[in-house]
Parts: structure tokens; sequence; C-alpha cells
């Protein structure tokens, strides 16, 4: 199924995409779907980011091919660092170019979306774990990045996090296409298939140092 987060008539709901339609939830999706019972058109909705993280988790050199690209050894376990959830921005809006970048970069991401709290999980119990998957670009301010020792700043600028536009539920995640379009132009075309480590095993390897909580999501490496 596929879930969104939505505004109707200035409140944020969320809802079920079925055909032309979205079916209102009474309550957030992570424990149990329960429908409210009321339906709008999808044209009466405006979209939002699908979730609320308290975190969002990035990996960074996680693709076999970005790594051979960049010259760079593959990783002996995955690199983490974070973006902040003011970085969140919802489909369709606009990125803000910041003045102190003169170098803004798109890379297009599976996100993998937390459905219940999670806390030394192992691969096959992350499973449980996983409401769903959905789209997300790590914006980057490519110039910043290069001079900085870490990443923050250079991902974490206000509207450097697009995410959604919903959460496709019951997704086999080893094996999709993952692609970018600039202007109608492919920028990036890649498959999970490629990654380095898979959703499941990312789940379990954050969840060894931080409590992962319903919304959250992880962002899981370039193509």
């Amino acid at each position: 199924m596929r879930l969104c987060r939505c505004q109707i008539d200035g409140e944020p709901h969320f809802a079920l995409i079925e055909g032309e339609e979205l079916a209102l939830l009474a309550e957030p999706p992570f424990s149990r779907i329960v429908r409210s019972g009321r339906r709008v058109s999808f044209e009466a909705a405006r979209l939002l980011a699908p979730v609320e993280p308290s975190k969002i988790v990035c990996v960074g050199l996680n693709y076999r091919a970005h790594a051979a690209e960049l010259r760079m050894a593959l990783p002996e376990h995955p690199l983490l660092f974070l973006k902040p959830p003011s970085a969140l921005l919802a489909p369709g809006a606009d990125i803000l170019l910041p003045k102190e970048s003169a170098e803004v970069h798109y890379e297009a991401e599976l996100a993998v979306v937390i459905g219940r709290r999670c806390r030394r999980v192992s691969p096959e119990q992350a499973h449980a774990c996983v409401l769903g998957f959905t789209c997300i670009n790590d914006v980057t301010a490519r110039d910043l990045q290069r001079a900085e020792v870490q990443f923050t700043r250079a991902k974490g600028f206000d509207t450097f996090a697009p995410l959604g536009p919903w959460i496709q539920t019951g997704l086999d995640p080893s094996s999709l296409a993952v692609g970018a379009r600039v202007n109608g132009t492919v920028r990036q075309a890649g498959s999970t298939a490629d990654m380095v480590f898979g959703a499941f095993e990312l789940v379990s390897f954050v969840s060894q140092g931080m409590t992962l909580l319903p919304g959250d999501v992880l962002a899981t490496g370039t193509p």
C-alpha cells in the first residue's frame, strides 16, 4: 500500500492513496492502520513530507560503482552521518540554494522509514521495524563538503532533504532502481543491488548505537 501525509484545509493528515482518492487515517500508521472514514480527491490535498522524523540518518559510500568512480576502497562498516530534521522538504517544494555554496549537488537515494521503536536489532529483526520505503534527495553543498572535515554543514542546510512523495510498504529493497533527473536529463541511474550494505543490515547497524523511533528516516546512500 501507499501511505502519505497531506494537508487538507490547513490541517495535516496521514492517508492511504487509493486510485485518485485519499482515504484519511484516524491516527499515525506506525502501529496499525485505522481509517477515519473520510475520503478526499488526490487533487484536493497538498502532499507533505510523508513523516516528521526525529532524525535523518545517512550512509556514505554504500554503492560499489560509486566507490569505484571515486577510486575509494569499500568501507568495512557503514559510514554514518546525520541530517537535521529542519532540512526536511515536502515533495515539489523548492530547494533553497545557500549563499555560502557555489556547488550544490543532488544525491538520489532509497530511504527506509522506521515503523516501530528499535534498539539493537538483528538484520532479520529489522524487517519488523520498517514501515516502508520512499525517496530522498541527499542535497549536498559539495564545495563545503570538500573544505570541511565532517559533513554536517554541507548536508544540513534547510531544504536539503526532499522526502517522498509517499511511503510504499511491502517492497523488497534488494533490487530497486534508484535515479535522478535534472530538468528531464538523467544524471544518476543505479540499483540497490549494488549496495555494499543492504537496507535491513543498515537498520540493524544503526540500531546498535542509537534508538530508532517511528517516523525516523535512514537514507541508504547514492549510486
